[in-house]
Order: C-alpha cells, then sequence, then structure tokens
C-alpha cells in the first residue's frame, strides 16, 4: 500500500518543475544545458522536502529521465497516489471554529478533491465575508474577514502567482485589551482559492499570516 508523503503545495513544486523541464526540452538543444536543468528541476523538487527516504528520493528523481509530455504526465500520474490529502474534516468540525456565526455557510465537502487543498475556503457573497481553514499542528484553524475585491492584478500572499486580487481583512484583539478594543490585519490574496490552491508552492506566508491574526 501507497503511504502518503506528498502534500498538496509539493505536489504544485514538482507539477511546476515538469512544466518547466518540458518546455526547457522543447525550446533549447544543447544537450549539456539540458542536463543541467535536470539536475536543477531535480534539486528544487527534493528542497521541498525536509525528510525523505531513499526509496521516496528515487521516485521523485524520475523527473529526469523524461522526455516527452506523455512521459511527464505518466510522471505525475504515478505520484498522485502517494499524495497526502488535507485531513479530513466534518461540517460540525468547521462550525465550532465559527461559533459567533449561526447561520453560517459552509460549502459542500463532498464535492472537493481533498488531495489538492492546502488550505479550505469559501466566500459568503452575502455578508462579503472570506473563511478560511487550516490545518496546523493536528488542529485546525479558522479564520474569518472581510473581502473586498480590488480589481486589479497583483501578486497574491499565499501561492504569489500574478492575479487577480481581493483584500483580505481580519479583526484581531490585542493581549489585554479591552473587549471592545479590536485592531486589523489585512493582505492581498487571490479572488479565486481553486486556482490559488493549484499554485501554492510554500506555506510559510499562509502560516505567518494565519497565526498573526489568531494571537
Amino acid at each position: 500500500m501507497s503511504t502518503p508523503f506528498i502534500r498538496n503545495h509539493q505536489y504544485n513544486v514538482i507539477k511546476k518543475q515538469t512544466e518547466f523541464l518540458l518546455n526547457t526540452l522543447r525550446t533549447v538543444a544543447d544537450r549539456s544545458v539540458l542536463e543541467t536543468v535536470r539536475y536543477r528541476s531535480a534539486t528544487i523538487i527534493m528542497e521541498a522536502f525536509p525528510d525523505l527516504t531513499e526509496q521516496q528520493q528515487q521516485m521523485l528523481k524520475q523527473i529526469t529521465t523524461c522526455e516527452t509530455a506523455y512521459d511527464f504526465q505518466r510522471y505525475l500520474s504515478a505520484l498522485e497516489p502517494y499524495m497526502e490529502s488535507y485531513p479530513t474534516i466534518t461540517v460540525k468540525q468547521i462550525q465550532k471554529l465559527f461559533p459567533k456565526n449561526k447561520k453560517l455557510k459552509v460549502p459542500d465537502l463532498s464535492s472537493i478533491d481533498f488531495r489538492y487543498v492546502t488550505y479550505l475556503s469559501w466566500i459568503d457573497i452575502a455578508s462579503n465575508k472570506l473563511f478560511i481553514v487550516y490545518p496546523f499542528k493536528g488542529q485546525f484553524l479558522g479564520l474569518e474577514g472581510r473581502i473586498t475585491p480590488t480589481h486589479k492584478k497583483g501578486y497574491c500572499l499565499f501561492c504569489n502567482r500574478h492575479q487577480e486580487l481581493a483584500f483580505f481583512s481580519v479583526k484581531t484583539k490585542p493581549a489585554n485589551a479591552s473587549p471592545d478594543n479590536y485592531s486589523a490585519i489585512g493582505q492581498y490574496v487571490c479572488m479565486e482559492n481553486h486556482g490559488c490552491n493549484q499554485s501554492i508552492t510554500d506555506t510559510e506566508s499562509l502560516e505567518k499570516f494565519v497565526l498573526s491574526v489568531r494571537k
């Protein structure tokens, strides 16, 4: 039985390198340059994983043997059984993360392929609010904040791709502050979370933001 070890953002790193390497193979004829690019792509993939067994390393290094679009697709397909899914979560668990929202609208969890999810999120259009659920060290962290479309393109804090952005503002309460004393922390994020989840290659910025607004 396959032991999952590839998280969604790591799979995105692999996917990005397959696209880059395939494009290089199509446009560069110099074999020495190609071998350098192959080695670099494999190195970037390895660096995305803190710990790998020898077998896992050999599996990932197969990218260096790919020549055609079919080879790269077969390589990615072979890795899919090893993808580590977003932790199992229920509607009740999500509702408990947002106790003040009695009429919380939760997305249809059965329609989501959680292998390709780094963070779960959805927008409540009626209230102009964005909800994020992120698994961190064995627990789920929930964020709720105002979402304001900018109608402009820029770089998303979470996935760092150039896309249409929205300003996500989350209210926070400073330590030892009075009940009515709130501040807000905001960042520019993707309007469309599916594409963001398909593009995120590093969770550091996402985690920093989640933890900063939960202090």
